[in-house]
């Protein structure tokens, strides 16, 4: 599936595959490890000795307009730019479409749907002390009712893609190799 130039925006709860997908595109020289802007990243580069100060609403709104800011610089100069977080919810998808919409860019979606069972799985897997499995459950609850493919184009995506992952038996590098991007 092509993917225009422009915006990418992932959309799945965490431990969905997100990052190993894109992980996957950059090994594989399908994006520019540049053109990721990671919420996940910029939490890190931010509060990376304090994490219990980055788990707070004023980290949340900084961390967010850092990433609004470096897709802006992006797409100001006719970059694309992939937005690595879960913007499960409408909200936080209308302020990524309405930054591409100031750079009349097209907005492609990247859904990232596991099965709830996966999703606990590759959860545990991951090991991450920030989330709990019950975090994760809610991730997957707001997605299963705020993010389906019909809703992302009504909000303004111009392409709205299901990427594969565990429930189709297909690892990141599999996955990324459904893609290509402009």
């Amino acid at each position: 599936m092509g993917v225009p130039a422009g915006l990418v925006v992932l959309v799945g709860p965490p431990a969905s595959g997100k990052t190993s997908f894109v992980q996957a595109l950059i090994a594989r020289g399908q994006i520019d490890a540049s053109a990721v802007v990671s919420s996940d990243e910029i939490r890190a580069e931010l509060y990376g000795a304090s994490p219990a100060e980055a788990e707070s609403d004023a980290a949340d709104s900084r961390i967010f307009e850092e990433r609004d800011r470096r897709i802006v610089a992006r797409l100001s100069i006719g970059r694309s730019a992939v937005a690595e977080s879960t913007n499960v919810t409408p909200q936080a998808r209308a302020r990524l479409i309405a930054i591409a919409r100031r750079f009349n860019t097209p907005v492609t979606m990247l859904r990232f749907d596991p099965d709830v069972t996966d999703l606990l799985q590759q959860h545990a897997e991951r090991g991450r002390p920030d989330l709990t499995a019950t975090d994760v459950r809610a991730y997957a609850a707001i997605m299963s009712r705020a993010a389906g493919a019909d809703q992302l184009r009504a909000e303004g995506a111009t392409g709205v893609h299901d990427v594969p992952g565990r429930r189709q038996a297909a690892t990141p590098a599999e996955a990324a190799a459904h893609f290509s991007f402009a």
